[in-house]
């Protein structure tokens, strides 16, 4: 429960940095500054939107695969080439998550 009000001084330049920051992070400005002053770590990771729509639809193309091998529609399938794709974007994943600190927005430089 926020029941208290804090009131700083600060330039406009880092306030709009701050405005910015906390916006690429999808937080309000409060939850942004509470979070960093806190120590708690700001995860934004650009393109994961992407990585899992392609997961989605690499799973749905196995699940095609697999009901027309149950249906005996297909006889033989080359699974090569899509379990290829399917490994690069799980070691993508696995890099992203791998990585201890993704404080993107605290060591990004600011734009003017």
């Amino acid at each position: 429960m926020k029941d208290r009000k804090l009131s700083i001084r600060i330039s406009g330049e880092d306030l709009l940095t701050l405005h910015h920051k906390a916006a690429r992070a999808n937080l309000s400005l409060t939850e942004y500054i509470t979070k960093c002053c806190l120590g708690k770590q700001i995860f934004v990771i650009d393109g994961l939107d992407e990585v899992i729509r392609q997961q989605k639809t690499i799973g749905r193309n196995l699940n095609q695969l697999t009901m027309l091998c149950n249906m005996g529609k297909v006889d033989c399938v080359n699974l090569q080439p899509l379990t290829d794709e399917y490994a690069k974007l799980n070691q993508t994943m696995t890099e992203l998550l791998d990585r201890k600190r993704w404080a993107v927005l605290l060591s990004q430089p600011t734009t003017k």
